[in-house]
């Protein structure tokens, strides 16, 4: 089964409080899961990686034998595809964790996208982010 990810994460402040968000959809369109949480406080990348972490987990839970991860952060995006490396090492165990869950897929492909094009997901962030205060 093959489903389309958005993922988003967001900081208020950076570092500062922090949420993350994950849509699960079929490649049609349909909202198959949701969900979004805070993390306490992180900046806009680690939020951006745990997003794609919550994300691959949502699809595997759903069954997801293929997935197509939709986020907003060229960074996390080049980094995972290897167009960029990861120099910051806090961010290399997100790395790693990121590839190990994309390996658990027949197929997957990550892209980045403007954010007006993962407007949901980052409705949702904000969301959770509104509701923490």
């Amino acid at each position: 089964m093959k489903v389309v990810v958005h993922v988003d994460g967001g900081a208020r402040g950076n570092p500062g409080p922090a949420a993350i968000a994950a849509i699960v959809s079929t490649p049609d369109g349909e909202t198959l899961a949701e969900r979004a949480e805070t993390i306490g406080e992180a900046t806009n990348n680690v939020a951006e990686y745990r997003a794609l972490l919550l994300g691959l987990e949502l699809a595997r839970e759903l069954g997801a034998t293929e997935v197509e991860v939709v986020n907003d952060s060229e960074l996390v995006a080049k980094q995972v595809t290897g167009a960029y490396r990861v120099k910051h090492p806090a961010m290399k165990p997100l790395h790693a964790a990121a590839l190990a869950a994309l390996g658990r897929f027949a197929h997957w492909q990550v892209r980045s996208v403007p954010r007006a094009e993962n407007a949901a997901a980052d409705a949702l962030v904000n969301a959770a982010l509104d509701a923490a205060t």
